[in-house]
């Protein structure tokens, strides 16, 4: 009886410690993986679809890009005040037509850009350079963009391809100017994690 009663208590201890053990251990793991997952440069934004903002008629006067420490950016010019937009990972259809410019738009990952204003004028003439297919913007030296690609415009929307290194945390908001003007800025971070 007494050597039952020990075996259990040994038992009953053996358990303890291990577990004890292991919770320490799990501990451990999560603080080391809660270092090793924490935002690149604070960066929260996720890769999830945005859309934000109504249509409107002021047309799309300029495309850019910037490189940034944490981020690279494409800036959408217009002219007057543009809200609308809708932005997300996928595959990207030319405007009017539905041709991918998958096949045709530079990087691993594709962000299709919907922008609710035209890139033409009241008399239907381009209010930009470039034609359906064509490359909008030079990213040479850009740690993330690969490509940005004219995907048409047609019934007030104009489409963009936006090629990246990888699906990447990325952000759309809109600024006001310069003067009467308007932008619609999308930023990608370089990375999830720092």
């Amino acid at each position: 009886m007494r050597i039952r009663n020990t075996l259990v208590v040994l038992a009953v201890l053996t358990a303890a410690l291990m577990a004890g053990g292991s919770t320490g251990s799990a501990a451990t793991t999560t603080s080391r993986a809660a270092k090793t997952t924490a935002p690149y440069c604070g960066i929260t934004w996720g890769s999830g679809p945005k859309a934000a903002g109504t249509l409107s008629t002021d047309p799309l006067i300029e495309v850019r890009t910037g490189r940034h420490d944490c981020f690279d950016r494409v800036v959408f010019e217009f002219a007057g005040p543009v809200t609308g937009h809708t932005v997300g990972y996928g595959e990207t259809w030319t405007e009017g037509e539905g041709l991918a410019l998958s096949p045709y738009t530079a990087g691993d990952a594709l962000l299709r850009v919907s922008l609710q204003a035209p890139a033409y004028d009241d008399e239907h003439l381009a209010t930009v350079p470039y034609r359906v297919g064509e490359h909008a913007a030079i990213v040479l030296r850009h740690r993330t963009l690969r490509d940005v690609v004219f995907g048409g415009s047609f019934e007030g929307y104009t489409t963009f391809a936006v090629g990246v290194r990888a699906r990447l945390p990325f952000r759309v908001f809109v600024l006001d100017g310069p003067g009467t003007h308007s932008r619609i800025v999308l930023d990608v971070a370089h990375q999830w994690q720092s």
